[in-house]
């Protein structure tokens, strides 16, 4: 089906939910209302580390209006798991609360205000431990331990102390010692990268309610319906078949929602006051209680010879996992040196438990301050070599078949088309504009590799009767992938995409699906919907044969036509075909359920102008260019916003944006005021520039687009940053303050 010339795919047509989204009537989270509603508020905690010596309810279970009080007793038993434990006392602290905003009990009310009022009613004794939120002073053999249980898991097996420590590995290739012999040019720096928070706008929310013959039924707001699902049954010790999950719209995610966080105890608050209850999590409590980025701190030396060719690598990685183990220090591993091929490698990944909220997903998880580490020193080293920081980059790229640092092989790459594209862009040609009005002016580039994901999927495609296609996924929408996946339908049914008629379905309604990340959506599922529409095709050719008493393999289709030869008479449009299917055989169904195992990496090219005042060192950007491999442009319009967005978002991370913790392990800017995103002001026209270098394992060549361009914004800022001003800024975010660090006008 891989072709360069499509009736569908690469049109910039409208989307199908746009009309609803712009004019107010779609359904988020926060919308829904069942009757006889009530409101959850949930009790968290002001420690960052304490023992839970008691809870007592009694005065918030008195007052008038108060259906329900909910603790951590309400749950199922703990289990020798350790990861339902964990999940367990992350959904309502057990015996230690390990974070500020950690959830200890829960109310539900007539109204919100009396909620929020029975709540402070509940009085809870804590003892408070010492906290610790640096990821090195969490190290250290004398940090307070958040488990006693916990040992560090290695390859060596299990450690036989506590530590907060939860887990380190070592990946090696080849010899360093050897690679760092032959090179010339050598460059050793550490990095630090703060915490950061997704900033989606639409809080997390569910309502749940109860059957009386025990269903539970959620309406939330998630990337993932049947991920939901999953994790209430086993929290609760519920059948599968005794919950349904309805996935509202999605006001915003980028790997936030992945995770459960208020839907058990709005289940739990409904199955005791036996009425429908809605929680919505208030603005600070999603800062303090959802999960975040990692902080980081990276230590990386690299090695290169005068002909430009990289002899080694060796990097140490240090990430915050947060309360509970599991952070993405793996995928950051990944990211630094995907793009490359070097011969000597060797990374050790730490994952390292602080009283903080459990880390989650942000778009491209861990690969941010990985590339922002790696892309600083190839910089550093293309500058010291003589080299032009695209050439350089060039010399080293990996291509298919070359050996990962992992082990594995690269398999299809467009990483050297990327950075030929960015070589030849307008941007890169153009001279840097002149200083004035006493700012100085840098350009700087960086490049970036994020592996993507294929998974599970479903879709199911319905013809009806007047020739239109129901098209039916589990797949969350929430960038646009309704039209996304319904363009792949139309053109592999060949028919306009006025015909297709996609929507969401629940987990009762539609095949199992895995949760929409890792830039999987409209590659996987678009797999499923051309595998449906291609047994649909097949199912109506075998109704025509049946009508016109032919041999099916004598009836074509095309361009929405089915014939046999070039007889007039035996012409059917899939229509007047549609029409006939109640006296040809009955309704025509296809469903397609897939586990795609094979995917395509992405690269992401960009370049940043930036103006920076030397004296009070704010950083302003002039001009921005993302350069990027797509694959097959499904949607241009979107894949262009895809880019902007991922970028936009990669700028408040470089500039802006970082969690403030105090020594008691308290944030101090849990808000949209004081936790500064950039807004219009702050980001200059992003300029797109989409490669297409289609992956064969796709029937349109499509590759994830949602993820990469959020990882090179920082090191491509930081670049600039030292050509305007002559310092090269190694912590994020890069704030004035630390820029007149830098450059010694005040003191660290």
């Amino acid at each position: 089906m891989m072709s360069t010339s499509y009736n569908v795919i690469g049109k910039r047509l409208r989307r199908y939910d746009g009309a609803d989204k712009v004019t107010g009537k779609a359904l988020f989270g926060p919308d829904v209302a069942l009757p006889g509603m009530l409101y959850g508020f949930i009790l968290r905690s002001p420690h960052a580390h304490a023992r839970l010596l008691s809870i007592e309810t009694g005065r918030a279970e008195m007052m008038p209006g108060i259906y329900a009080v909910v603790t951590a007793a309400d749950l199922p038993g703990a289990a020798e798991d350790a990861g339902y434990q964990y999940a367990r006392d992350n959904t309502l602290a057990g015996d230690k609360v390990l974070y500020v905003g950690h959830a200890v009990a829960a109310v539900a009310a007539r109204t919100l205000t009396l909620a929020e009022e029975a709540a402070r009613l509940i009085e809870v004794r804590y003892d408070v431990l010492p906290a610790v939120t640096d990821v090195l002073a969490a190290m250290r053999e004398d940090a307070p331990i958040l488990h006693n249980e916990m040992r560090t898991h290695s390859l060596a097996g299990r450690g036989d102390k506590p530590s907060n420590i939860a887990g380190y590995f070592r990946q090696l290739k080849g010899d360093p010692a050897q690679g760092f012999a032959e090179a010339d040019v050598i460059v050793e720096r550490e990095f630090r990268t703060a915490t950061v928070h997704q900033g989606y706008i639409e809080s997390h929310a569910a309502v749940a309610t109860w059957s009386e013959d025990g269903v539970l039924t959620l309406y939330t707001t998630t990337q993932g319906a049947f991920a939901v699902r999953d994790h209430v049954a086993w929290l609760l010790h519920l059948p599968l078949s005794k919950v349904r999950v309805v996935p509202t719209e999605v006001g915003g995610a980028f790997g936030g929602k992945n995770t459960s966080y208020v839907d058990v105890v709005a289940a739990l608050l409904a199955r005791k006051a036996r009425r429908p209850v809605k929680v919505t999590m208030p603005r600070p409590d999603v800062f303090m209680a959802t999960g975040p980025s990692s902080g980081t701190v990276i230590r990386l030396k690299v090695g290169a010879r005068r002909d430009g060719r990289l002899t080694a690598a060796q990097a140490e990685l240090f990430y915050e996992a947060g309360a509970y183990p599991g952070s993405p220090v793996g995928s950051g591993a990944n990211v630094m040196f995907g793009p490359y091929l070097i011969p000597h490698v060797q990374v050790d990944g730490y994952d390292v438990l602080t009283n903080g909220p459990h880390v989650s997903s942000y778009r491209a998880p861990g690969g941010t301050p990985a590339n922002f580490a790696m892309e600083t020193v190839m910089d550093e080293l293309a500058e010291a070599l003589g080299l032009d920081p695209l050439e350089f980059r060039l010399r080293n790229h990996a291509r298919e078949g070359d050996e990962r640092f992992d082990g594995g092989t690269h398999g299809h790459l467009g990483g050297i088309e990327v950075l030929k594209a960015a070589q030849a862009s307008a941007h890169y040609k153009a001279p840097l504009a002149e200083a004035a009005d006493g700012l100085r002016r840098g350009r700087g580039v960086a490049h970036a590799y994020w592996g993507n994901w294929g998974g599970r999927s479903s879709c199911t495609l319905h013809v009806n009767g007047d020739g239109t296609v129901s098209l039916l996924t589990s797949s969350v929408d929430l960038s646009g992938t309704r039209t996304t996946i319904a363009m792949q339908a139309a053109e592999a049914l060949e028919l306009p995409p006025e015909q297709i008629k996609p929507s969401v379905g629940d987990t009762d309604s539609t095949g199992y699906a895995d949760v929409s990340a890792g830039s999987r959506t409209t590659y996987a599922t678009g797999i499923a919907a051309v595998k449906a529409a291609e047994d649909i095709i097949a199912q109506m050719r075998a109704r025509v044969a049946h009508l016109w008493n032919v041999p099916v393999d004598d009836v074509t289709y095309a361009r929405g036509v089915f014939s046999v030869g070039d007889d007039p008479e035996m012409r059917l449009t899939f229509a007047e075909l549609a029409r006939q299917l109640t006296e040809a055989g009955g309704a025509i169904t296809a469903i397609s359920n897939v586990d795609v195992a094979e995917w395509g990496a992405a690269f992401s090219t960009q370049i940043a102008d930036v103006a920076v005042d030397p004296e009070t060192g704010k950083v302003t950007l002039l001009r921005y260019t993302v350069v990027q491999d797509v694959g097959r442009a499904v949607h241009p319009a979107m894949v262009e916003g895809q880019m902007q967005g991922g970028a936009t978002q990669g700028i408040g991370w470089a500039l802006y944006e970082g969690y403030v913790y105090n020594d008691a392990g308290q944030m101090l800017n849990a808000n949209f005021l004081d936790y500064k995103m950039p807004t219009a002001l702050d980001v200059p026209q992003i300029e797109t520039v989409i490669v297409e270098v289609p992956y064969p394992q796709h029937p349109f060549g499509v590759r994830g687009v949602g993820e990469p361009p959020i990882i090179p914004p920082h090191a491509a800022i930081a670049n600039a940053i030292y050509r305007a001003i002559g310092v090269r800024p190694n912590r994020l975010p890069m704030t004035p303050a630390h820029l007149l660090e830098k450059m010694g006008v005040i003191e660290a």
